[in-house]
Formats: structure tokens, C-alpha cells, sequence
């Protein structure tokens, strides 16, 4: 493992490169402890016949490809995939296999105890995204993002748009495939997948959908009328603060079991603890805390 990208790596591969887009495919059915990724990239080199490198930190790479090229799997280190050669325009492609995460980086999976159903969700910050698909996961490298999902009927599938196609696939009984199309230009660390047999609340607010999820087990404590308000009330806010609508074409809230931190600002899908799903009555000052 090379361990984390330093600045001066970081500021080189921003000066060496512009990445245009993602595509990335998550086969989510599978092993309690894995799962597999495709990704496609298409970006631009500054001096073609440069070498630089590509972030995934993955149990195993089963394909690397440059170019239309198949590359020799001894590039990929454990952290990162070499990319030699590159030309003035690229297209990489490497499938893997990733492991799910128990301790929040990367994609989390979780069992829960009241009904044995599994939820999963990502966190890329800081530099996490790497941990579900490869990407140059540096924040200044902006690019587009669309993902397709495999999971079991009956999950929802979140992320930073709405799906525009949900489908059982007809190669494999009881699973389902979500697409949804290219994100605008924004951060690897900012994308989203949120994936399980969540509970949903819907709303909307000056035009944009919003959504509430949840655990099943925990659907009946979700006070989402309150939750629709104060965010309601925020959208206003900002908008009078800022003059600049909110940009997206949707707003998800999931609570979210075992998160490390308070919540996370995924582009359209934030992901917020769970313990801010009161289960009884609370103090005036907690209440306010969320």
C-alpha cells in the first residue's frame, strides 16, 4: 500500500490532467463482504507519453485497460492503478472487486438486528471514493459521474440524481438494476450510493423533490413532518442569503446506522446519523443540536 496521496502528488496529477467523466457500475448482490466495481473514465493528458496513476484501493483487479489496450495487473500496488503512456486523450477501464467497509470509509454494510435486512451507504471523505470504484480522488479534479446500481428487488437505490431507469435484470432472478444518468461537474468525494430496503418519506419544495429514509425498524419514530419543515425552511433561507436556488434536481436525507461523524454533504443525498431519529422524548437542546 502507498498510503495517502501527498500535496505535491496531488498538485502535479491537476497540472498533468483533466478528467471529463465517470462511469461506474456496482454489483451490490453478491458476497457480505464484497462487491464488484466497473469503471470507465474518459480524461485528457497535457504532455501525452507521461505516466500517472489512478486511486482505488481494492482486494483484487481482475481487468486494467488503457486505450483499448489490457494492461498488466502488477501496475495495480493495492492503492493504486499505474497508467503509463498516456495520450493527449484517454479512456481507462479496470474492474475489481472491493470489500465492504464496517467502520464508515468507503461503502458500509450493515445487519440489522431487529429484522436481519442489510443497508448499505458510502462516505468518501476525505479521500474514500477510491475504496468503491477507481478515480483520481483529488477534490480539484472534477468530472461527471453516472452510476449503475445492481442490488435485490426491493432495496432503493440512492445518489446524487434520481434514477431515470429501475429494471429486474433479466439475467438474474430477484435483482434489480438502477441507472442513474451523469451527475453536473462535481468532487469524487461529494458522490453518493445509498443502497437497502430503506423506508422513505416524500416531499417537495419549491419545485424540488425531497426525500426522508430510513431503516424499516426504525420507519415509525421518523418525524418527518418536522424533518420537511426545518428543511424546507433552510432552502429559503439560503436562497435569500445567497440569491442562488438550490442546484440540484432533488434533496435525499438518510439516517444512516453506525456513521462516524454527524452527517455528510453528498451532493443531493446527505447521509446523517441515525441517533437523530428520536426514539423518545428529548430535551429542547437536542432537538435543536439536529
Amino acid at each position: 500500500m502507498t498510503g495517502n496521496l501527498t500535496r505535491a502528488e496531488a498538485a502535479e496529477r491537476a497540472r498533468l490532467l483533466r478528467v471529463r467523466s465517470y462511469r461506474i457500475e456496482l454489483d451490490l448482490h453478491g458476497a457480505a463482504t464484497s462487491f464488484r466495481t466497473l469503471t470507465t473514465t474518459h480524461f485528457d493528458c497535457a504532455k501525452p507519453g507521461a505516466e500517472s496513476f489512478i486511486d482505488l484501493t481494492a482486494a483484487r483487479v481482475s481487468s486494467i485497460e488503457l486505450n483499448g489496450e489490457k494492461l498488466p495487473l502488477t501496475l495495480f500496488d493495492g492503492s493504486r492503478v499505474r497508467l503509463p503512456g498516456l495520450a493527449a486523450t484517454n479512456v481507462a477501464t479496470i474492474a475489481a472487486e472491493c470489500e465492504y467497509s464496517r467502520t464508515g470509509e468507503g461503502l458500509h454494510r450493515f445487519t440489522d438486528p431487529a429484522d436481519d435486512a442489510v443497508y448499505l451507504y458510502s462516505n468518501f471523505e476525505t479521500c474514500h471514493a477510491n475504496k468503491v470504484y477507481a478515480c483520481f480522488d483529488q477534490p480539484d479534479l472534477k468530472a461527471t459521474f453516472e452510476f449503475t446500481v445492481r442490488c435485490p428487488g426491493g432495496w432503493q437505490v440512492i445518489s446524487t440524481m434520481p434514477a431515470d431507469s429501475q429494471a429486474a435484470a433479466p439475467d438474474s432472478p430477484g435483482i434489480w438494476s438502477w441507472h442513474f444518468p451523469a451527475t453536473p461537474l462535481i468532487s469524487t468525494y461529494i458522490t453518493a450510493v445509498i443502497a437497502g430496503p430503506y423506508h422513505v418519506a416524500a416531499g417537495e419544495h419549491d419545485g424540488v423533490p425531497l426525500g426522508l429514509y430510513c431503516r424499516q425498524s426504525l420507519a415509525s419514530f421518523l418525524d418527518s413532518d418536522e424533518l420537511f419543515e426545518i428543511t424546507r425552511q433552510g432552502f429559503d433561507y439560503f436562497k435569500r442569503a445567497f440569491g442562488v436556488s438550490y442546484p440540484f434536481t432533488k434533496y435525499d436525507q438518510i439516517f444512516v446506522p453506525e456513521f462516524n461523524c454527524g452527517a455528510m454533504e453528498n451532493a443531493a443525498a446527505v447521509t446523517i446519523v441515525e441517533e437523530y431519529i428520536f426514539r423518545s422524548r428529548v430535551t429542547r437542546a437536542r432537538r435543536e443540536a439536529r
